[in-house]
């Protein structure tokens, strides 16, 4: 049986061998590229994400990375976002006073977690939503989080006959999306690659549905 191909962007966000490896054990052919074709053409795009909002925002734009994901989903290619890579899908970020246009794939504004502690950064639990395909079987599971911002609300309405997105919450101080199914469009805030064997599932789950 062939295996799905799955691009890692490659745009300069830091070290993401370890997200190919992860595909790779749960089941994809995977790569890391900035290759527009080979991004465009995959079987799954996975976007990830390390450090500000705004350098991450500016360096997914200089390598075209918003005008391959905007088509991907036109055409109804999946599209997986971790991280930085999650929150760059939502309109704006609010960072360190600055405040950044994101892809505006969704409504809503990323901001700074209510904590006494940041950056949450560590293991915690996840509320799945009962449609989810990303978590199915793994519902129970904890998840790795390095993050001090998040989507704290989900704006947008969605109407029949569209399906409505499967939204999971994780707490950390303040209640935050942890992970959004909407569509093609699909994006974790933890890090599934590394999320040990509940992240490979994760991973294997999405895989399955490319």
């Amino acid at each position: 049986m062939t295996r799905p191909r799955v691009v890692v962007f490659d745009y300069g966000s830091g070290n993401v061998h370890s997200a190919v490896k992860a595909l790779v054990k749960a089941g994809a052919d995977a790569e890391l590229t900035g290759d527009r074709t080979a991004a465009l053409e995959a079987d799954g795009l996975l976007v990830p994400g390390v450090g500000a909002f705004a350098a991450v925002r500016a360096a997914l734009s200089a390598q075209r990375g918003d005008e391959i994901i905007e088509r991907r989903l036109a055409g109804g290619r999946p599209v997986l976002g971790i991280c930085v890579g999650m929150q760059v899908m939502f309109e704006r970020g609010v960072e360190r006073g600055a405040d950044v246009e994101g892809l505006g794939e969704w409504p809503g504004v990323v901001r700074e977690l209510d904590a006494p502690i940041l950056p949450h950064m560590g293991w915690n639990t996840v509320e799945p939503d009962e449609g989810s395909v990303l978590f199915r079987g793994i519902e129970e599971e904890r998840f790795y989080f390095v993050h001090s911002y998040a989507a704290q609300s989900w704006e947008l309405d969605v109407v029949p006959p569209f399906p409505q997105p499967s939204l999971t919450w994780s707490t950390y101080g303040s209640r935050f999306l942890a992970a959004v199914e909407n569509g093609p469009l699909a994006a974790t805030q933890f890090h599934p690659e590394k999320s040990g064997d509940a992240g490979i599932r994760l991973l294997r789950n999405w895989i399955g549905s490319l």
